[in-house]
């Protein structure tokens, strides 16, 4: 294959003619760029021109690797990618046919181009996220509702009686809550008695602030205190929506960035770091109201949701086919699906 100096080592030549399938499949392996295969013929008017397009289109995409490949020259190239014809332009990324152009029609192979190369620009992997600071963990959690119990089982199955007397209570005065199941997750189980300086489960907390432990609510309500400390039930669908506008990007998911529990969601999260998206994420296991109201609410029946501007976007499945075909972007803004995030 034609090569050429350059700076500190050697560099293909852009556009380069292929000599050998070998070359060919040197050039792919471990390739992430773009890779543009142009098949013709010396006599074949048509393709030589398109040869000279490429070499236009080559100037204007560094990041992509044109290759001219001479039909009959190499035959198991052509049978490999099916080309009957010339010219036939061919864009293979990973190993992989994305696309191509049969015929001389410049137009469609320079949008192309421009289209793929947009798309599929080499982004350095990212690192993996690093694990989250325990204290900030726990303030997500102790935030993530106004009214939270951090409680041993779940309101519908308490696995102690005080974590059984305490939703009692909440439910008696008639107020939401969200709860996390301590015996679920021993990092926060120990960490909490830390950070709240308080020994004991279950506690309540109420906007973020610790009221105690069962006793102290016990007493509360026997004093008449804790109907006015406990937040006034917001209804659904307002709660919902500021949800949906607590941040530009909002993923509501199973789990958190950190530990996904579910393997969608866990895709989701790989996709938005890879767009270095600034976002926030709601745990849907940890209120059932939200997990389930939020079907109705957005007419959206599964999880993983991401909303931009309090939009609903979709779920996986479309927020993969909009990175693939439209180049979707969370930080610009050219589509109602777009916007700019801080």
């Amino acid at each position: 294959m034609d090569r050429r100096g350059g700076g500190g080592g050697v560099k293909m030549a852009n556009p380069c003619d292929l000599k050998s399938e070998e070359d060919l499949k040197k050039l792919l392996e471990g390739n992430q760029s773009l890779v543009v295969l142009s098949f013709w013929m010396p006599w074949s008017e048509p393709s030589v021109h398109m040869n000279d397009v490429l070499g236009e289109l080559a100037k204007e995409h560094e990041q992509v690797q044109f290759v001219k490949v001479e039909a009959e020259a190499l035959p198991k190239v052509c049978l490999a990618y099916k080309v009957i014809a010339v010219p036939t332009t061919v864009f293979v990324k990973n190993g992989k046919e994305l696309d191509r152009v049969n015929g001389a029609h410049a137009a469609d192979i320079t949008s192309k181009t421009k289209r793929y190369a947009d798309q599929l620009s080499i982004i350095p992997p990212m690192p993996p996220a690093p694990k989250e600071d325990i204290n900030d963990r726990l303030k997500r959690l102790i935030d993530s509702a106004p009214c939270m119990v951090f409680m041993k089982g779940t309101p519908e199955e308490p696995r102690c009686g005080f974590s059984r007397q305490m939703v009692g209570i909440l439910k008696e005065e008639n107020v939401k809550f969200s709860s996390f199941d301590i015996l679920a997750d021993e990092e926060v189980r120990q960490g909490l008695k830390t950070y709240s300086n308080w020994p004991t489960y279950p506690q309540l907390y109420v906007n973020g602030e610790l009221v105690g432990g069962l006793d102290i609510v016990k007493e509360m309500k026997e004093s008449g205190d804790l109907g006015s400390a406990l937040p006034k039930s917001k209804p659904l669908e307002e709660r919902l929506k500021e949800l949906i506008n607590m941040h530009p990007v909002v993923l509501f998911m199973k789990g958190s960035p950190q530990e996904p529990r579910c393997g969608f969601s866990k895709t989701m999260v790989a996709l938005l770091n890879e767009e270095e998206t600034n976002y926030k994420t709601f745990d849907i296991l940890q209120d059932q109201e939200v997990r389930q109201g939020l079907k109705t609410y957005s007419n959206w029946p599964t999880y993983p949701q991401l909303y931009v501007n309090g939009e609903l976007v979709g779920g996986l499945d479309i927020v993969k086919v909009s990175m693939h075909i439209f180049s979707f972007n969370i930080h610009s803004s050219a589509m109602i699906l777009y916007t700019a995030c801080p």
